[in-house]
């Protein structure tokens, strides 16, 4: 199970070579739809904390796979078995010691069920990005590099299971605040977290079978 933070704040010290398994890092998870800011908050957070983060963006997926074309019926096993790597990709990382910023889109119910059953629920800082829809269809528009209505289809999903440690408002507040407001809660968060209270009462959709 990973450590709990200690009095400084710090998760992210490695163990030295031979030494006993290496205390967990801290994991702030942003979750929000497409175009809401997590991937701006994420490289504003880098920044002002004080403690090394390593930022793991869903979108690293696409990035890293090879780009031939996927058939329509291979693609939900695809994606199923790269959100499964993903997911499990950043409990390693913080198991190693390493704090994590993971930006996110919890569209699909067993996403979050999978990150809950695999985080220590006690080190983690989920953080609700939040975004009015015209706002963020303005933005899709802007960008030109997202499907029309791909925050419209997300966003009731992405939010359902209402919990959060802490929120913020990307329409309201720029990414640096944001950042600012989520650095000023760390030293006062508070217990149960919401991924404790997930893991305790967790939804009631099941992940798929491996």
């Amino acid at each position: 199970m990973m450590a709990a933070p200690t009095e400084n704040g710090s998760h992210g010290n490695a163990g030295s070579a031979g030494a006993s398994q290496p205390s967990g890092g801290l994991i702030i998870f942003l979750n929000g739809t497409s175009s809401s800011g997590k991937s701006s908050i994420a490289k504003a957070l880098l920044t002002v904390l004080d403690d090394m983060y390593f930022h793991m963006p869903v979108d690293m997926l696409d990035a890293m796979r090879s780009q031939r074309a996927i058939a329509p019926d291979e693609l939900p096993s695809v994606l199923r078995r790269a959100f499964m790597g993903f997911h499990r990709a950043v409990a390693g990382m913080a198991a190693g010691g390493n704090n994590v910023v993971v930006d996110h889109v919890l569209s699909e119910p067993w996403y979050l069920l999978d990150c809950v059953a695999l985080f220590a629920p006690e080190d983690v800082v989920l953080v609700g990005v939040h975004c009015p829809l015209l706002e963020l269809q303005r933005r899709e528009q802007e960008r030109g590099d997202r499907l029309p209505g791909l925050a419209a289809r997300q966003i009731t999903q992405v939010h359902a299971h209402g919990l959060y440690d802490i929120e913020c408002d990307t329409s309201t507040a720029s990414p640096a605040d944001c950042a600012q407001q989520i650095k000023d809660f760390l030293p006062h968060r508070s217990t149960p977290t919401a991924f404790e209270k997930l893991k305790a009462n967790p939804p009631a959709q099941q992940p798929p079978a491996a």
